[in-house]
Formats: structure tokens, sequence, C-alpha cells
């Protein structure tokens, strides 16, 4: 029989680092993922941001485990995933959005994150060229910064191969198998398998999947486009995250990887519900009106190509992380919103201590913020 401690549905930024946590934890773990390698489904879409700036504590908590992963990683294991510690910026040009990024500041602080609210002349520091007109300053938090996507998760996957996880690629999983109001494995359309514990990492996909089981989810996926230009000469190495509504968009942000190439998204409003990929005739000008707006100096860059990947939402803006109530042995690590990048493997350390029984405090605070049974009320300020 084919059989193990644990099976991960989905190999992407939070399958992969979390079947790498089990790994470290002793856990004989299978991932199931219906592409043909790592990361291949919304991790390869991701602009490469990552952040510990939220307004979330759960969130603040979860980001600074994954940054120290990120930070730490090539020293530790010799891959270079090309993190740059660049920070994220918040430009501000509007009294309303200085007066929440402000109001911010306490519980970021308590969490741990070094950030302040600093002066125009340090945004213009940060971000030669950027728009003075009414520029009244904005948030920086230095220990932010950037990875690749693919390079990162690849390389986990390499060293969860090490530990002993079983991957199958290729193979899409048709029915979480249920015995007794308990999960017992996955079928998928070539084999079966059996474990105790199954972890949801699909993402957008995670309805279909949890619906095989009889299990209705918060999770809507909608989409969201980026793009990246040809490389141009370094000149400032951190996210701009431009938090004020233009047209057709709840706000927008951009950064230059260390290849000098500018890379950015937008976020669409209203959202663009469904999983449709497809590039659209809207976007690049849309995006690049803001961006030559606000950073002037850009608008000779050429633009080397664009693509669209889904995020799977929720309605509050944050992740689900925990047992499933409904079906004993069911775990989702879902919903990601958009950040499962820079949220897998915090989470992922988080998920490997649930199921081991060795959670922490820290755990309890990001467990009870991320429960997949919440009230779902109000909105996380940053997501």
């Amino acid at each position: 029989m084919k059989t193990s401690d644990v099976i991960i549905v989905g190999a992407g930024s939070v399958g992969v680092p979390t079947a790498l946590a089990l790994a470290e934890q002793g856990f004989k773990t299978r991932v199931i993922d219906m592409h043909p390698s790592p990361g291949q489904g919304e991790n390869k879409h991701a602009i490469g941001g990552i952040r510990a700036t939220h307004s979330d504590p759960a969130k603040i908590l979860t980001c600074r485990r994954s940054l120290e992963i990120f930070a730490t990683w090539q020293d530790l294991y010799g891959n270079n995933i090309e993190w740059l510690k660049g920070g994220y910026v918040f430009p501000v040009y509007r009294q309303k959005d200085e007066t929440m990024l402000k109001k911010l500041l306490p519980v970021q602080k308590k969490y741990g994150l070094r950030i302040d609210f600093v002066k125009p002349a340090d945004i213009q520091q940060l971000i030669p060229g950027i728009n003075p007109q009414r520029l009244r300053g904005g948030t920086f938090s230095p220990d932010d910064g950037s990875i690749s996507p693919l390079l990162t998760v690849n390389a986990f996957y390499r060293r969860a191969v090490e530990l002993g996880v079983d991957f199958h690629f290729k193979e899409r999983v048709r029915q979480i198998q249920v015995e007794n109001d308990h999960v017992s494995g996955v079928e998928t359309e070539l084999s079966e398998y059996h474990a105790p514990i199954v972890v949801d990492t699909a993402g957008p996909f995670s309805p279909e999947l949890s619906r095989t089981a009889g299990i209705d989810l918060t999770v809507v996926p909608d989409s969201h486009e980026g793009a990246i230009t040809e490389p141009v000469r370094s000149f400032f190495k951190c996210m701009v995250v431009d938090i004020r509504p233009g047209p057709g968009s709840k706000n927008f942000y951009f950064y230059q990887n260390l290849h000098g190439q500018v890379i950015f998204c937008i976020t669409p409003d209203p959202p663009i519900v469904g999983t449709a990929k497809g590039e659209t005739a809207e976007f690049l000008p849309q995006v690049s009106a803001r961006l030559v707006h606000l950073l002037p100096r850009l608008k000779n860059l050429r633009v080397r190509r664009t693509w669209r990947g889904l995020y799977p939402m929720t309605p509050d803006g944050s992740p689900l992380v925990g047992w499933n109530q409904q079906l004993r042995g069911l775990m989702h690590v879902t919903g990601m919103c958009g950040q499962g990048l820079m949220l897998g493997p915090g989470a992922a350390e988080v998920v490997a201590r649930l199921i081991a029984a060795e959670t922490t405090a820290d755990d309890h605070i990001i467990l009870e913020a991320f429960s997949p049974h919440r009230s779902f009320k109000g909105q996380e300020a940053l997501k």
C-alpha cells in the first residue's frame, strides 16, 4: 500500500515549504501536484515581494519567520534564491493615508517590526525621482525584501527531497477519501494513496478539492496581472506600494529586482472573479499611467512580458490555516489572498508543529486569527 503519515495536495509556494517543515519534524510526507514540476501553478505568477509589514499580528508573526528563512537560506544551504533586502515603502500623498499608517505603527512595533513613518526627503532618497508634489512622507520597513519565486520553490523542493519527501507530479487529485468522518487518503487519476492526514495547499483550487469530501470552503479565486521590464542600472531596492485608488484599481506596487528589471502589479477594482488567466488589453495602459505618474523616470522603459495569475481570496483578506472541524484529519493551509510566497514558510512551520502537537504561544495567535472557522469580520488593512 502507498501509505504515508501526511499527504499534501499542491506543490507551490505553500505546499513545498509545508512538506519541508513536516519532513524536518520526522513525518513521512507525500506531495501530489497536477503540474509537471514544483511552483508551476500560481507560484510562478508571483512578483516576488516579501514583507512582514502587515496590520494583523498573525500575519506579522508568520511573515517575520518567513523573512528569517529567506534571508538565511543561501548561507545555510548554498542556494541563491535572489534574496534582496530592500525594504518596503508606502509613500503617502493624502492625510487619511498618513493617519491610517501611523495608527498601525504601535501594533507593528509590538510584534517585532522595524518600521517608522519617515519624512519626504527620506522617501525621495529611497526612491530617486519619485513625484514630490504633495508627498507627505511614508512608512519604511527595512527588513522586508524580495526573492525569485521559482528559484525559491525549487530550493525548498530539493531540500525536501533530501529529507525524504515523496513528490508526485502530473497527477490530479480526484477525490479526498473518507472513512467514518475521517480522511483516509486521496484518489488521483493514476493511483490511490493512504494517510490519516491530508493537507490542502491547493490555493485557488482548494474549494474544488474540498467539495470532493463534502466540504464548502470560503475561498474565491480572482485574477491579477503583473509585468516585467527590460533590465536597467539599479537605482532603487525597495518595494513601492501606492495605496491610493485609481481608475479600475485599489492600489499598485513595484520594485527593481537584482537583475535591474522593474516588476509591477495592480489590484483591480472591482475584483476579476474567476480562474481566467489570459492577459487583458486594459492592464498595461492602466498600470503604466500610474507608474509613470508616481516615478516619471520610468517612462522610457520597455515592458518585456505580462502575465496573469490567481489569488485565492477569503472574505477578510487573511488565510485559512488549521484543522477542518467537520472532517477529522483534513488540514487547510490555503486562501493566502495573493500572499502565499511570503506567508508560506512561516505558516508551514506552524502547521508542522500543530500536527506534531508542539505549538507555541505565537502559534496560538496565528491559528486563532487564521482559523478556517472564524467569523470573517473586518478586513486586514494592508492586504
